[in-house]
């Protein structure tokens, strides 16, 4: 039985994993190197517990049991000595994800399932530096994470049924909507979304049409809640520049190369929403969006 869970990594996905476990009454050690990130990431889930109480989604009790449930920890060794599951949620980088899954896989109790938030990296691959690939496997939760209700299960080559089912069943009790996939670049979500967005930049560096005109095109003829590059730039250009090259050499095939304007804005440290300029221009807030200055002329 699942009770303690162990989230790795306090960033925007983490501290939403966090927060839904908690919510659910799981017992929660959050873990991050950096105490400022830590407290950071206790500020945003206080502000949408807040949000989630003035919307009449819980209540006062509800509230302050989350924030019970969570502990915060600096000390991966002692944060995963209980815990019967945990769920890293790290930068999207391979060899830090390995680095990651070696420690927890040596500290972790022998029965605990270790899963990663990856939203493109293999799990096999993951697996494969544990002596439990068995007990691997990928839960990819959704931008924001209290609010979307998908997670892509993951199965890496070596996840056990027992384990695959166990999962599932977890996901339901989050109140998520969990669907299986096999382990390829990508996935099914990501496979999908990130060449359609690596095509609308496409279209932007080649002139067609302006950043507004592109996302107004796939917002009201396509029934998008938000256009393609407006989300890239919410998803953070550097992790669908990562993601592309994910694609690119699992699969070996030009059409997943990234558009060398997403390189361009990437290497200019041009990230979206978390750098405040992307595609569009976060200095006044993401309220009023206000296209970047550069990409105001159609070439």
């Amino acid at each position: 039985m699942i009770k303690n869970v162990t989230v790795i990594g306090s960033g925007t996905m983490g501290n939403g994993i966090a927060h839904t476990f908690a919510q659910n009454g799981f017992n929660v050690n959050l873990v991050d190197v950096n105490t400022q990130a830590l407290e950071k990431a206790l500020l945003t889930i206080q502000k949408n517990l807040d949000r989630q109480l003035s919307k009449g989604v819980i209540s006062e009790d509800v509230k302050t049991s989350t924030l019970k449930n969570i502990t915060m920890h600096t000390d991966i060794k002692l944060a995963v000595v209980n815990a019967n599951l945990v769920v890293e949620a790290a930068t999207e980088n391979i060899d830090l994800k390995l680095k990651i899954f070696k420690e927890l896989d040596e500290h972790s109790p022998v029965g605990a399932i270790l899963a990663s938030n990856t939203s493109s990296i293999s799990i096999t691959k993951i697996a494969s530096v544990t002596k439990r690939p068995d007990k691997v496997i990928g839960m990819h939760f959704m931008n924001p994470v209290p609010v979307m209700k998908l997670v892509e299960v993951i199965r890496g080559y070596a996840t056990s049924d027992v384990v695959t089912d166990t999962i599932m069943e977890l996901s339901r009790k989050l109140d998520k909507m969990p669907v299986e996939v096999n382990d390829y670049p990508g996935f099914v979500a990501n496979r999908i979304l990130m060449p359609m967005i690596n095509e609308a930049i496409y279209t932007l560096y080649e002139g067609v049409a302006g950043v507004e005109e592109i996302d107004t095109v796939m917002k009201l003829g396509m029934a998008h809640p938000m256009g393609p590059l407006q989300l890239a730039d919410f998803i953070g250009l550097d992790v669908c520049l990562a993601i592309m090259h994910v694609l690119y050499d699992g699969f070996g095939n030009p059409k997943y190369a990234p558009c060398p304007l997403l390189v361009n804005m990437v290497t200019s440290g041009n990230k979206g929403v978390k750098s405040g300029i992307g595609f569009y221009d976060y200095s006044g807030g993401t309220k009023d969006l206000v296209v970047a200055a550069k990409f105001k002329k159609i070439k």
